[in-house]
């Protein structure tokens, strides 16, 4: 029962990240406080006059988003075919039912139920900000929740190079169609181009190019285990100094209006759940194995935050409330996604496995089909 019972765990950046985030809030809260002038001076730093886009946060995303697309493999693409059931439910939910149910949840709460306590202009603002996020599925943090529930890594990387391939066209009028049509705010597409070149397109070429020439020039083995582990610092400290220079550029929004980061959150929950919820739900309807189904539902329920926060800045600005809303879903991510992974685990047992590597320890509990690897009776034991 060894290899179906091992306790798998996040490292400790990932399993406290919210705790980080919060670190991170209390300090650009303070920078913000203490030292308004360096504030004001950081947030001038304009890619042009007007154009929204703040250098040092643009670096930083970029120094973020870099490292994922190193982890994309689009040689594994052509191999989906094999079995399309996964994927398809995994991109029906992603492009057809989340950014739009998150839409709805936005406009019911912070037009009306919300309403009376943010007012229209703030309602507006964090409307465009959750579905900005809903709008950009996960990529990095899926390869972690993969991971923790024992997941088909090869068809993992499938579902996140698709969805990759898919946001480059999608992203944008989405985003666009929906803010417009459930906000106020207008949404000029041409910065939104701007965000999925800068944010998606760049780091995602500049990604496959450098995985294609250190694979042909050192192997997968070192490329895996070598060159990307190197990138992680860079990764985790770029996430934390962007994080500290929103809050600073939020720090009298967030003292003022503190119970609107919980009121923000509700919406993001249920969005979280119930799409999560729902991408099992189909999974199991078709029969499609646990290793695809759990990584499926959460892709399905978590979020590229990175491009969120830097398409949010992009088209409002770094003290906007449709920015606040992209980094409250940083904050509630990992507690949230850990409880759908282990509720995923738990439930191993409704979904049959496709191998014998998927149940490695036949047993009740291990998958639905778990009987079919079992090994046969010993007669001679069955007759003693």
């Amino acid at each position: 029962m060894s290899g179906q019972n091992d306790t798998r765990r996040l490292n400790v950046f990932e399993r406290y990240l919210t705790l980080w985030v919060a670190l991170c809030m209390v300090v650009g809260i303070a920078l913000g406080k203490l030292l308004p002038g360096l504030t004001d001076a950081l947030r001038r730093v304009e890619f042009g006059g007007g154009s929204q886009i703040n250098v040092p946060i643009a670096i930083l995303i970029w120094l973020m988003i870099y490292p994922m697309m190193l982890k994309v493999d689009f040689a594994s693409v052509p191999g989906v075919g094999k079995r399309p059931k996964g994927l398809l439910i995994t991109c029906f939910v992603n492009w057809l039912v989340k950014p739009f149910s998150m839409a709805l949840l936005g406009y019911v709460f912070f037009k009306h139920l919300f309403g009376p306590w943010i007012g229209a202009e703030l309602a507006d603002q964090y409307i465009a900000g959750v579905i900005i996020l809903a709008a950009a599925p996960c990529t990095a943090m899926v390869f972690v929740w993969s991971y923790l529930t024992r997941g088909d890594a090869a068809y993992t990387l499938v579902q996140v190079s698709v969805n990759d391939l898919l946001m480059l066209v999608l992203f944008a009028p989405i985003v666009a169609l929906l803010v417009s049509g459930a906000s106020a705010l207008s949404v000029p597409f041409s910065v939104l181009v701007y965000a999925v070149i800068g944010f998606i397109v760049i780091p995602l070429a500049a990604g496959a190019i450098t995985r294609r020439a250190l694979i042909q020039r050192r192997g997968v083995q070192w490329f895996e285990q070598s060159f990307l582990p190197r990138f992680h610092p860079i990764a985790v400290l770029a996430l934390l100094a962007t994080l500290v220079l929103i809050f600073a550029f939020q720090a009298d929004n967030i003292t003022k209006r503190f119970f609107h980061v919980v009121l923000i959150a509700i919406p993001i929950l249920l969005q979280v759940y119930f799409n999560s919820s729902l991408v099992y739900g189909l999974m199991m309807l078709f029969r499609v194995p646990h290793s695809v189904a759990a990584p499926g539902a959460l892709i399905g329920a978590s979020n590229f935050f990175e491009l969120a926060v830097a398409t949010a800045i992009a088209l409002y600005g770094p003290e906007s409330g449709a920015a606040l809303a992209t980094v409250v879903g940083v904050l509630v991510e990992v507690p949230v996604m850990l409880s759908v992974c282990a509720l995923c685990n738990r439930t191993r047992g409704w979904f049959d496995a496709s191998s014998s590597a998927e149940c490695p320890a036949p047993a009740p509990g291990c998958c639905a089909n778990w009987s079919s690897f079992a090994p046969p009776a010993d007669p001679a034991a069955s007759r003693a």
